[in-house]
C-alpha cells in the first residue's frame, strides 16, 4: 500500500515486450523511457533490448546526477505471450552542484546582451546535476556569441567534476570569445531601383559591432517595402576583410500587379434591409518605376455606399519613412435615417436615409518619426452632394490637417497578445482658403490589448470626436464630417452610421418628418474578453457604448454581445452578435450579425 502511495508504475507494451518501470516518477521516467527506446519489434531485438536494460537505465539516471542507484531487473519469458521485463529502481540521493566556475575572457565582457544573459542562467549550486543543463548552457553560450559576432569564440576549459562519495560536483566554463566583428558593406542584388536608394533602408552604421538583430531589422525593413518577394540577407563571414563582414542582399522583385479581393457582410435588422454585402478589390502596383514610386487602387461595392480610391506613393528622403501621396476618391455613403409621421397609424415610418456623394482630391506627407511615431499632415479638396430636410447643398471645402499616431505590438503576429494604438488628428477649413464655412475638426482613438495568462484577452477601444462650428454653419457640414456610431468598429448592436442626433422638419409634401443628421461629438468605448479554446480559435464577450451627441441631444446607448473567432493564417475571422439595450426615437432595438476579417492593430 506505502509503494502504490510514494512510487508511480509506467508499463508500456507490445506484441513482443512489456516493460514495467517501478520506483521513479517525472523526468527520471522520461528520461529512462528515452535512453531505452522504442520496444522491440523482432525476437532478436527483443534479446538486446532486455540485455542492454540495465546499463541504459544506469546510463539515464547519471545524467540526470544519480550515481548510486539500485536496479532489481526481472524478466518473465512466456512462451505464448509477451515477455514481461520489470524493473524496481531506487535511485538513490541525487548529486547537487557545489560550484559554477563560469570565467570570460575577450570582448565579450563588455557586451552587457551577455551579462543580461548571465543574469539568467538557469543553472547555480545547490541544483541536482543535469548533463542535459549542462550542455544546453554550453550550447546557449556559442549560439549567443556567434549571433552576437563573436567568431573566434572557444572554450578554453569545459568540465563536470563529480564527487560521488560526496554527491557534489563542480562546473567549469572558461570560455574565450576573442575579438567582435563589425558589420561590412552592404550589397543589394536582384532590384531595378536606382543605386543608393535602399541603402537608406540599412538599420546600423558602418563598422557598427555585428549582431544578428541588426540584419532581422533590415530584411523587416525590405519587406515592408512591399517591392520584393523574396528577400535573403547573407552575412559573407568566411569574405571578412580583418574584422569587416561583407552582407549580401538578394531581392527577388514582386509581380508588377496583385489583385486581393475581400468579402463581407452585415446581417440584422435595420432600418431598411436585412442584408447588407460588402466586395472589395485592392489593385496594388508595388514598384511602377526605378525611384519606387507605387499606386494602390481600391474598388467597394456595396448596395448604398460603393467607393473608388486611388493612391499614388512616391517615396522622398527615405523609402518608408518619407513618402508623399496623391489620393483620388468618389464614393456614396448613407447615414441615420428619414422618417415621416404617419397620422393614421400615430407613429414614424422609415422612407430612407441622409445620402452623401463625394468626390475628394488630396496630397498627404507621411513621416515616420523616432519612437514609431508616424506623423502627417495634407491638404484635401472636396465636394459633397446632399439632401436634408428636402433642401439640396453642395458645399466644398478645403481641409488641411495634422495627425499624429503610434501602434505598439507586444509581437509582430497578426493576432498580437499585447498592444496599444493611439491616434490624434486635427483638420480645419475657413471660408477665406476656399471652404463653405470655418471648421475645426478633432478626434482621438485608442485601442488596448493584453493577454493575461496565455488564454484570456482583453480588448478595449474608446473614440473621442469634435467639430467645431458656427451654430448657423451646422447644415452646410457634409455627412461625412459629421460623426454618426452604430457598426461593426462602434456599437456593434445597431446598422453602420445609423445612430445620432435628429431634426424635426415639415417635409415637401406638408408632413411631419425627422431626419437623423449626425452630432457635432463623439464618444464611442468598448470593452471585449476573449477567451482562447485552441490557440487558433477563441470565443468573446463584448459591450459597446457610447453614441454621436449634440448639445441638445445626449442619448447614450449600450450594446452587448459575443461571437466566434478562428486565428486563421491570414488574419482573425470574427463572426459576431451585438444586441442594442435601448430603443431610440429613431431606431428600434436592434441586432446585429457582423462577418469581419482583419488584425486588431
Amino acid at each position: 500500500m506505502l509503494c502504490n502511495v510514494l512510487c508511480t508504475t509506467s508499463v508500456m507494451a507490445s506484441e513482443l515486450l512489456t516493460l514495467k518501470i517501478t520506483g521513479v516518477s517525472g523526468s527520471l521516467t522520461r528520461n529512462i523511457e528515452a535512453h531505452l527506446g522504442t520496444l522491440p519489434t523482432s525476437k532478436v531485438q527483443r534479446r538486446a533490448f532486455v540485455f542492454n536494460a540495465e546499463d541504459n537505465v544506469n546510463a539515464a539516471l547519471n545524467s540526470l546526477g544519480y550515481y548510486h542507484a539500485k536496479i532489481h531487473q526481472e524478466v518473465n519469458n512466456n512462451q505464448d505471450a509477451p515477455w514481461l521485463l520489470s524493473l524496481t529502481i531506487t535511485p538513490g540521493k541525487p548529486t547537487l552542484i557545489e560550484w559554477v566556475d563560469l570565467h570570460f575572457d575577450g570582448e565579450i565582457l563588455d557586451d552587457s546582451f551577455i551579462l543580461q544573459w548571465l543574469d539568467n542562467l538557469n543553472i547555480k549550486p545547490g541544483d541536482k546535476l543535469n548533463h542535459g543543463v549542462y550542455e544546453q548552457v554550453k550550447s546557449q553560450l556559442i549560439t549567443l556569441a556567434v549571433a552576437r559576432g563573436y567568431f573566434d569564440g572557444k572554450y578554453i576549459k569545459s568540465s563536470i567534476e563529480v564527487n560521488r562519495d560526496m554527491n557534489t560536483a563542480k562546473i567549469t566554463l572558461h570560455y574565450d570569445s576573442g575579438l567582435r566583428y563589425h558589420m561590412g558593406a552592404v550589397s543589394f542584388d536582384g532590384h531595378t531601383l536606382q543605386d543608393g536608394f535602399l541603402d537608406e533602408l540599412i538599420p546600423f552604421e558602418d563598422n557598427s559591432p555585428y549582431s544578428t538583430g541588426s540584419l532581422s531589422r533590415l530584411n523587416r525593413e525590405l519587406l515592408d517595402t512591399s517591392y520584393f518577394s523574396n528577400i535573403k540577407v547573407l552575412p559573407q563571414i568566411d569574405k571578412a576583410v580583418g574584422l569587416d563582414v561583407p552582407i549580401k542582399v538578394e531581392l527577388s522583385p514582386k509581380p508588377s500587379h496583385s489583385i486581393e479581393l475581400g468579402l463581407g457582410v452585415d446581417i440584422g435588422n435595420t432600418t431598411d434591409n436585412t442584408l447588407e454585402p460588402r466586395v472589395s478589390i485592392n489593385w496594388r502596383t508595388p514598384q511602377i518605376n526605378n525611384y519606387g514610386h507605387s499606386q494602390e487602387t481600391s474598388l467597394e461595392w456595396s448596395p448604398d455606399r460603393p467607393k473608388y480610391l486611388t493612391t499614388y506613393t512616391i517615396p522622398l528622403t527615405h523609402p518608408l519613412d518619407d513618402q508623399l501621396k496623391f489620393r483620388f476618391g468618389m464614393l456614396r455613403d448613407k447615414y441615420g435615417v428619414t422618417q415621416v409621421y404617419d397620422a393614421d397609424e400615430n407613429k414614424y415610418s422609415n422612407t430612407g436615409e441622409l445620402e452623401g456623394s463625394k468626390g475628394l482630391l488630396a496630397v498627404i506627407r507621411q513621416q515616420r518619426l523616432g519612437n514609431n511615431w508616424l506623423l502627417s499632415y495634407s491638404v484635401e479638396g472636396m465636394k459633397e452632394y446632399y439632401t436634408q430636410s428636402d433642401i439640396d447643398y453642395s458645399p466644398e471645402f478645403l481641409l488641411f490637417g495634422a495627425s499624429i499616431s503610434k501602434t505598439s505590438r507586444g509581437d509582430n503576429t497578426l493576432d498580437p497578445k499585447s498592444g496599444f494604438f493611439q491616434h490624434y488628428s486635427i483638420e480645419y477649413a475657413n471660408p477665406n482658403l476656399g471652404s463653405a464655412i470655418q471648421l475645426t475638426r478633432l478626434q482621438t482613438k485608442y485601442k488596448w490589448i493584453e493577454t493575461f495568462f496565455d488564454k484570456h484577452r482583453i480588448v478595449s477601444r474608446l473614440d473621442l470626436g469634435v467639430n467645431l462650428a458656427d451654430e448657423a454653419d451646422l447644415a452646410l457640414i457634409p455627412p461625412s464630417l459629421r460623426y454618426f456610431a452604430g457598426g461593426d468598429q462602434s456599437i456593434r448592436g445597431y446598422s453602420y452610421q445609423e445612430l445620432g442626433p435628429y431634426i424635426e422638419y415639415e417635409n415637401s409634401e406638408g408632413n411631419k418628418a425627422r431626419e437623423v443628421v449626425g452630432g457635432r461629438y463623439l464618444m464611442v468605448g468598448s470593452v471585449e474578453y476573449q477567451y482562447y479554446v485552441t490557440p487558433t480559435w477563441r470565443v468573446g464577450t463584448f459591450i459597446d457604448a457610447g453614441n454621436a451627441f449634440d448639445v441638445n441631444q445626449i442619448e447614450p446607448i449600450v450594446s452587448v454581445g459575443g461571437g466566434l473567432h478562428w486565428i486563421s493564417p491570414i488574419g482573425p475571422i470574427k463572426l459576431d452578435l451585438g444586441v442594442g439595450l435601448k430603443e431610440t426615437e429613431t431606431v428600434d432595438r436592434s441586432w446585429r450579425i457582423h462577418l469581419t476579417m482583419g488584425a486588431e492593430l
